[in-house]
């Protein structure tokens, strides 16, 4: 009983979205804040999204699990009907509903972060610890990647003059 107490208590003064238009608007424009390219949570049909700014509890409810194949990366990921972390800037820990397929196990993913706003790679980790990681642009929209891709262009010319 004490966990039903404290998942109502973690989401205590939460900004509470509902609807799938403006649960989508709202993940997108937090995964732009935190820093990470859009795609990199792919969640469909959500219903409820919050967030408790003190804290930085997020979570995300879709009408259905869902996977997701990343091409980029060759990986398949499960998430829940219930995706939760704590957010700060370039991370995300502590989140739950979230599994990667590695060889033939499914692996949970407990936390995902980058260096800054200049990062090339995402690193992924377990509840254990153990990490791997990703180009960012196998995460990234086709926009995404066409901006990141002149600014990487403007960089070398800028360098090379």
């Amino acid at each position: 009983m004490a966990s039903s107490n404290s998942g109502s208590d973690e989401r205590a003064g939460a900004e509470i979205v509902h609807g799938s238009e403006n649960c989508y608007r709202h993940s997108i424009e937090l995964i732009e804040e935190l820093g990470f390219p859009t795609g990199v949570l792919p969640l469909q049909d959500l219903v409820e999204c919050g967030r408790v700014r003190e804290t930085g509890f997020v979570w995300m409810k879709q009408k259905a699990p869902i996977e997701h194949f990343f091409e980029g990366t060759k990986t398949l990921v499960s998430y829940a009907v219930e995706v939760t972390c704590y957010v700060e800037k370039f991370k995300m820990k502590k989140m739950s509903g979230i599994k990667s397929k590695q060889a033939f196990l499914w692996v949970p993913i407990s936390e995902m972060s980058m260096d800054g706003p200049g990062a090339k790679k995402i690193v992924f980790k377990t509840p254990l610890g153990i990490g791997k990681s990703f180009p960012v642009t196998a995460f990234m929209t086709i926009e995404e990647k066409e901006k990141y891709l002149q600014g990487k262009k403007e960089e070398e010319i800028k360098e090379n003059c």
